[in-house]
C-alpha cells in the first residue's frame, strides 16, 4: 500500500492519462506528487531522467507518459513512435530500478494485443499472433515496456506492474483534427458541423467495427487500485468489458451534440481491427468495476471540450 506521505511521480501529468491519475491521488489524498513538464524534463535523453531520478527519489511511480495518436498518426510516422516511445518507457523504467523505486506503474495500450486475438480478449493472449499493422511501430514499444517491468521483476525482484487501457476518452483529450481517437475526433467533427449548419458528415470505414470505451477517471482509479493492490508478471486489462460499433458510437456522439444532420460512410477509407474487446475479469476478480456509462461519458467529454478552446482549436 502506499502511505499518504509517500512521494509519488506521475510521468506525463499533462497528458489525459497523467492528469487523470493526479486528480485521482489528490481525491485520495496523496500530497506529495512530483511532476515535470517536457520543457523541465526531457524523458527520452537518458542522462536527463537519470539526474531526475538521482535527485528526487520518487518511492513510486506511474508512468502514464507516450507519444500517442489516431489512425493517421500511427500509421505516418511509424519510425517516430516506435523510438520515441521505446526511448521514454525504457529511461524511465531503468532509473527507476538503479535509484530504488518501491512500485512501478507502466500503462500501455490494448493495441498490443494480436489483431485477430479471441474476443473478448484475456491478458494471456499477448503475443500470440501477428499485430494490428496500423499501430505495429506503437504496439511494439508498449510491448516491450510491459516485458521489461517483468524482466526486472524476474531477475532483481522488483514489484513493477502493467496495465492495459482499452480505448481512453475524457478531460483533456487530444481534439486534433488528424491525430485523435475516433470519440474525440467525432466529438471535434459533430460540433463543427452543427456550427457550420452542415447537413452531412463523412465518417471513415463503414462503422461496423465494435469498440469498447473507458472513461479515463475510472482508468486512473483503477490505476491507484492496482499500485494497492497487485503485484505480478502479468498485465491487468482496464476496460468497461462492453463494446458498440462505430456506427451506434457516431449516432451517439451526434446526438449528445445536437447534431442532427446526415451521417454518411466513406468505405475507401480503412476501418481497422475489426473488434476489440478486453476480456476484464482479471480486474473484476481483484475487486474493480468501472463506474462511468458510456453515454454520461461523452457528455462530460464535450463540456471538456466546450470549456477549453485552445484544446478544441488545436
Amino acid at each position: 500500500m502506499m502511505e499518504k506521505g509517500a512521494k509519488i511521480y506521475v510521468a506525463g501529468h499533462r497528458g489525459m492519462v497523467g492528469s487523470a491519475i493526479v486528480r485521482e491521488l489528490n481525491r485520495q489524498g496523496y500530497t506529495n506528487i512530483i511532476t515535470r513538464t517536457h520543457a523541465e524534463l526531457d524523458l527520452i535523453n537518458q542522462h536527463s531522467v537519470n539526474e531526475f531520478f538521482a535527485a528526487e527519489r520518487p518511492e513510486y511511480v506511474f508512468l502514464a507518459a507516450a507519444k500517442v495518436g489516431g489512425i493517421i498518426a500511427n500509421s505516418e510516422a511509424l519510425a517516430d513512435f516506435m523510438y520515441d516511445n521505446m526511448m521514454l518507457e525504457m529511461n524511465v523504467i531503468h532509473a527507476a530500478w538503479q535509484n530504488g523505486v518501491k512500485k512501478l506503474e507502466f500503462l500501455g495500450s490494448s493495441c498490443i494485443y494480436p489483431r485477430m486475438a479471441p474476443q473478448p480478449m484475456p491478458e494471456s493472449c499477448l503475443l500470440t499472433s501477428e499485430l494490428e499493422k496500423t499501430n505495429e511501430a506503437y504496439a511494439l514499444a508498449k510491448i516491450s515496456g510491459l516485458k521489461y517491468c517483468e524482466y526486472l521483476n524476474r531477475q532483481y525482484g522488483t514489484d513493477y506492474i502493467s496495465a492495459m487501457p482499452t480505448n481512453l476518452y475524457g478531460p483533456n483529450d487530444n481534439y486534433h483534427p488528424e491525430h485523435s481517437h475516433v470519440l474525440p475526433a467525432l466529438i471535434r467533427r459533430f460540433h463543427e458541423a452543427k456550427d457550420a449548419g452542415m447537413s452531412s458528415v463523412t465518417c471513415w470505414g463503414d462503422g461496423s467495427p465494435l469498440r469498447e470505451f473507458l472513461y479515463v477517471d475510472d482508468l486512473a482509479n483503477l490505476c491507484v487500485f492496482l499500485m494497492n493492490n497487485y503485484s505480478g508478471n502479468e498485465t491487468v486489462n482496464a476496460g468497461t468489458g462492453k463494446e458498440l460499433s462505430i456506427k451506434d458510437l457516431t449516432e451517439l456522439v451526434a446526438k449528445t451534440v445536437g447534431y442532427d444532420g446526415e451521417i454518411k460512410w466513406d468505405t475507401s477509407r480503412p476501418n481497422g481491427t475489426p473488434r476489440k474487446l478486453l476480456d476484464v475479469s482479471k480486474a473484476t476478480q481483484l475487486g474493480w468495476t468501472y463506474k462511468t456509462e458510456l453515454a454520461d461519458g461523452i457528455r462530460l467529454a464535450y463540456e471538456d471540450f466546450l470549456s477549453n478552446p485552445m484544446r478544441a482549436e488545436r
